[in-house]
């Protein structure tokens, strides 16, 4: 089953005289539970891609759709609940609030959203990332590697159906980013839910099943 795809999705930007294509023409698709890597040089239309398949930005043409659901056919608010309760996100800057502790970093998008903390789960997803002992540490009390650690189990502590990561060891030393990336990678498995990053790093996109190679905002190569 196709957990994601994109039909001749285009986001350009005009300025003056000049056409921009980020984005240009993208089919795709992504199936339930496979980890997918998507590459290329800066300028390539990566970062502007998934957050066009996250939600983040509306498309100049085409659709996206998660789970069957075409997302840019939803009005500004039900996509937004949309995007809280199916997506998770994780970018290279971790994101952590400061002032609140692991656990409540963790927790807050389920706080955020009404909804009553499942405290087994949430002690099994930290325990999985091997920061369980760190749950009453502040951000500030943490490594880089550990603080990553923290906004991943931040984004499937929701129990998204999809987990999009912008470059997520783009701060992080290259033992400390593959051990991230086993551990996101292993998490997903594990949650049954369904990974696609942003990498310039060959190395790790070379860890997932599948991947998507953008060059001038169009889709070169799909390759596994």
């Amino acid at each position: 089953m196709n957990i994601l795809e994109t039909k001749a999705l285009k986001k350009y930007y005009s300025n003056g005289a000049t056409t921009v294509k980020a984005v240009d023409n993208v089919d795709c698709t992504v199936r339930e539970g496979e980890f997918v890597a998507i590459v290329g040089t800066s300028g390539s239309g990566k970062s502007t891609l998934l957050h066009l398949i996250g939600g983040l930005d509306r498309p100049t043409e085409g659709k996206v759709l998660i789970d069957g659901k075409d997302i840019y056919t939803m009005k500004d608010e039900n996509l937004a609940v949309f995007r809280r309760r199916k997506i998770g996100f994780i970018f290279q800057s971790y994101n952590l609030i400061p002032v609140l502790n692991v656990w409540e970093n963790v927790t807050l998008p389920i706080e955020l959203d009404g909804k009553r903390v499942d405290e087994e789960f949430i002690t099994d997803l930290l325990k999985t990332l091997n920061i369980l002992d760190k749950k009453k540490s502040l951000p500030n009390q943490l490594s880089g590697g550990q603080q990553q650690r923290v906004a991943i189990a931040r984004a499937l502590a929701t129990r998204p159906s999809i987990v999009l990561a912008d470059e997520p060891t783009g701060n992080l030393d290259s033992k400390t980013s593959i051990e991230v990336i086993n551990l996101l990678r292993y998490s997903v498995k594990k949650y049954h839910q369904t990974l696609v990053i942003i990498t310039h790093d060959e190395k790790l996109a070379q860890m997932a099943d599948g991947i998507l190679r953008l060059e001038d905002g169009r889709i070169m190569e799909r390759g596994e």
